[in-house]
């Protein structure tokens, strides 16, 4: 069921594309607002995480829906594992991979175009994630919350201002 997963996500990046920056600043801001909104807010509203809910599936003990990934916890006597959704991977992965086509259409090298630094930030902003996660003793965290600042800011930091937005 991984490499299924796996392969969807690749699949779901070759052939989707980002025109522009503008078109990749709004989708995930967009997506970051909804992540936001449906693991805190909706917990107001429901009484519960409608995100954590469906993401765990319900009581009857199935895996839930299969649009995430399970990774297991390193270091976990009880051999648990962290969640992360096929949309947490996906749209940062839209802009790295526009990253990475602009880098060859501009014949910029690896250390002076987006690609690595875009590709870093998402590690970084990933890595965050599962940081906040254990801070905050296994509660559902909406990944796209750490990844976008870190993606879209690198992306930001290293082009030096907006000429991409036109």
């Amino acid at each position: 069921m991984v490499n299924q997963g796996v392969a969807l996500i690749i699949t779901v990046i070759q052939i989707i594309q980002v025109p522009n920056l503008k078109v990749g600043t709004v989708l995930l801001s967009c997506a970051f607002l909804y992540d936001i909104f449906w693991v805190f807010i909706s917990k107001r509203m429901f009484h519960e995480s409608v995100m954590i809910m469906v993401a765990r599936g319900d009581k009857s003990g199935e895996d839930g829906i299969p649009m995430l990934l399970k990774i297991p916890r390193m270091f976990d006597p009880w051999g648990g594992y962290s969640i992360i959704g096929f949309g947490d991977i996906i749209l940062p992965g839209l802009l790295v991979a526009f990253s990475l086509r602009y880098d060859w259409l501009s014949n910029k090298s690896l250390r002076e175009g987006y690609f690595l630094w875009t590709m870093i930030a998402y590690g970084l902003g990933l890595l965050i994630t599962y940081v906040a996660l254990n801070l905050m003793d296994g509660h559902g965290q909406p990944a796209l919350l750490y990844i976008v600042p870190f993606t879209l800011g690198r992306f930001f930091l290293t082009s030096r201002g907006v000429k991409f937005l036109i």
